[in-house]
């Protein structure tokens, strides 16, 4: 019985943690000068991995968390997997409710024809993100496994440079591996 009050004080403390830091305002960075923001994104989800491309050249790389069920090409709406393919970060959301996302311009033309020819819908919505708001002191530790809905998730100071490093209209490469 007292393990089961601990636990269950624990549970309402992470609760409570949650929904304060889930409060604060998430102000983005400020873009870092354009010599220094990247040429393009490339997603290695074999690997779990996030690139920062300049020049042809990796300046920075993450370790990310992919949708909940990441084998293969995202083909509707609901199957919670990573699409690949090439892409576009196309508008980026400081509200999300994820600290900070950048949208991938997923489904491209080829992406619904494909859903069309399924007689299914694409899905779409696809970003990369820090941690749900109120949840950044995981860190780390959210990549334990894969849980997003087909979404990118890196922890909030990831997130933070690369939303810096990456302006509207990067191209965005998912490929599974290399």
């Amino acid at each position: 019985m007292k393990r089961i009050a601990v636990f269950a004080a624990i549970v309402v403390s992470l609760f409570f943690v949650a929904v304060i830091n889930a409060s604060q305002p998430q102000t983005p960075p400020p873009a870092v000068a354009k010599q220094h923001q990247a040429h393009e994104v490339l997603v290695i989800k074999s690997t779990r991995e996030l690139h920062l491309l300049r020049n042809g050249g990796t300046f920075k790389r993450y370790a990310v968390s992919l949708g909940a069920a990441p084998s293969g090409h995202k083909t509707q709406e609901g199957d919670e997997r990573t699409p690949e393919g090439k892409y576009i970060i196309d508008w980026r959301n400081a509200d999300s409710i994820a600290h900070l996302s950048l949208h991938i311009s997923y489904p491209n033309s080829d992406d619904k024809a494909r859903a069309a020819a399924n007689d299914t819908a694409p899905g779409g919505n696809i970003m990369i993100h820090g941690l749900p708001n109120g949840w950044g002191w995981l860190n780390k530790l959210h990549l334990a496994w894969d849980w997003t809905d087909g979404c990118i998730a890196v922890t909030n100071k990831q997130m933070r440079e690369i939303w810096a490093h990456v302006p509207n209209g990067t191209p965005i490469t998912i490929v599974d591996a290399i």
